[in-house]
């Protein structure tokens, strides 16, 4: 990987700037031509080092999401995991090591409509599914420090100040109703922005909102919230993240959130929220994701969170994944919303 690509990978997968030609700022600030910017993050979005380059939303803010698994047997693993990504719904879907071995996330506009797709995917499939929504986070980010981990070091949080500024608990709130103007906007930008000189003049052709209306919207979800960082999406596989594993944890109820609120502040994991048990199938509560180079530096990591967490022997499973059959952002809103009127101020939001 070149200086060029590897800082427009790191660099700028938060803060994007809102300004009429974004592109043009990027390129000033890593001495190159807009065109070479533009070129490279079509090669990039070819190549699946990124996925898009736009906002990633934080969930329940708006619609509604969950997470989601079902055990299947190997001989039909493929054709239900087909099924399954077949749905727009569905964004993410990943083959794990587990009993329950099929994991997957649901976002919908409206909380009926994503039990109308687990329940469609459980009648159609034929195996029961573990309905898991997220009741408390500590931390969702799936950003990555490529210059920190290109120069081979790991740093943990509690050792060092967190360079990431990101807040340790935040706990889920009933997703907010948008405007239709603000629906029309997560429409047109939820799968990433268009790569041309004035992104946000061609969104907002395409939704009768004018550049400054654009500008001025996706700022006002960012200062709500709703967006949780505008930026370069990477995919982690592709980047040499090749190990990824869901860590779950059978916490004391009323130790989980500290023990979230600790895990949460370490750099090398990237998600960490609280999750419904199952009994008697599943006994976890806590989840937290580490992606890693290698299966023992995930390890390295997972003991790391058990000495410095006080989490030795407390119950837990490494949930490696195998196989991704699918990745891309989530859809809470279907494509063609036409926008009315002007975005509110956002007043009295929750």
């Amino acid at each position: 990987m070149t200086e060029f690509e590897l800082h427009l990978l790191n660099d700028f997968q938060r803060d994007f700037p809102l300004v009429p030609a974004p592109f043009g700022v990027i390129a000033g600030r890593l001495g190159v031509s807009e065109a070479q910017v533009l070129e490279m993050f079509a090669q990039l979005q070819t190549q699946g080092a990124v996925s898009r380059v736009g906002a990633v939303f934080k969930p329940h803010s708006i619609g509604a999401s969950s997470l989601a698994a079902m055990a299947v047997p190997a001989a039909r693993l493929e054709e239900v995991a087909q099924l399954i990504s077949s749905y727009t719904e569905v964004n993410h879907n990943y083959e794990r090591e587990h009993h329950y071995n099929l994991w997957f996330v649901v976002a919908a506009a409206e909380e009926t409509r994503l039990r109308e797709v687990l329940a469609e995917i459980e009648h159609r499939a034929g195996y029961p599914v573990l309905h898991l929504p997220m009741l408390e986070d500590y931390h969702i980010d799936l950003g990555f420090d490529l210059l920190q981990s290109h120069q081979g070091q790991r740093i943990a949080a509690a050792a060092v100040p967190n360079p990431t500024g990101r807040d340790v608990l935040r706990r889920s709130a009933a997703a907010a109703v948008p405007q239709a103007s603000e629906t029309a906007l997560i429409g047109a930008v939820q799968q990433g922005l268009p790569l041309v000189s004035r992104p946000f003049a061609e969104i907002g052709a395409g939704i009768g909102l004018s550049e400054s209306e654009v500008i001025a919207g996706l700022g006002q979800l960012l200062e709500q919230g709703i967006i949780k960082r505008m930026g370069v999406v990477v995919r982690h596989r592709e980047l040499g993240y090749r190990a990824n594993a869901m860590v779950v944890w059978d916490i004391p109820d009323d130790r989980v959130s500290a023990q979230g609120q600790c895990i949460g502040k370490f750099d090398f994991v990237t998600l960490c929220y609280r999750r419904p048990r199952r009994l008697p199938d599943w006994r976890y509560n806590l989840f937290c994701m580490i992606h890693g180079r290698d299966r023992d530096e995930v390890l390295s990591h997972v003991a790391q969170l058990k000495d410095q967490c006080g989490l030795e022997g407390i119950s837990h499973e490494v949930l490696f994944s195998c196989r991704r059959f699918k990745q891309c952002g989530a859809r809470y809103v279907a494509d063609g919303v036409p926008a009315t009127g002007a975005l509110h101020s956002g007043a009295g939001r929750g």
